[in-house]
């Protein structure tokens, strides 16, 4: 015995789903198709793609490691480097880490080449 309003409910769950598989690739939604609700499909697809808790805070520890031994490559261009660097500090941002801006300052000025050193102490001295 449906109600109105449980007929309107369900209808809005098939919006639902028809629009979040609409927005998957043909592939992805495959490998979804046994899921018969927007709800059970979101869940699923947060799940996969950003795991659970303990994904969470592995990937976490991971890229605070990253951060902490990052440093120049040997016959890397700064470019590349920088690359690298803002690559990094925008997967912990979406990650949820939360740096300070010195944290990310002291990182990547200890981390340049040592033809920088001058003028990464210049700038440090600037600040005294």
């Amino acid at each position: 015995m449906y109600i109105d309003a449980d007929f309107e409910k369900i209808e809005e769950d098939e919006k639902a789903l028809a629009t979040l598989t609409m927005a998957l690739s043909p592939e992805i939604a495959l490998g979804f198709r046994e899921l018969q609700s927007a709800k059970a499909l979101w869940e699923a697809l947060i799940e996969v793609y950003e795991g659970n808790e303990y994904m969470r805070r592995s990937r976490q520890d991971l890229l605070r490691q990253k951060f902490n031994m990052f440093n120049h490559v040997l016959g890397e261009s700064l470019e590349t480097q920088l690359h690298r660097f803002i690559s990094l500090v925008t997967e912990m941002r979406s990650a949820n880490i939360n740096l300070t801006s010195t944290e990310i300052n002291n990182k990547l000025a200890n981390s340049l080449p040592q033809s920088w050193d001058m003028n990464v102490e210049s700038s440090r001295r600037q600040k005294i």
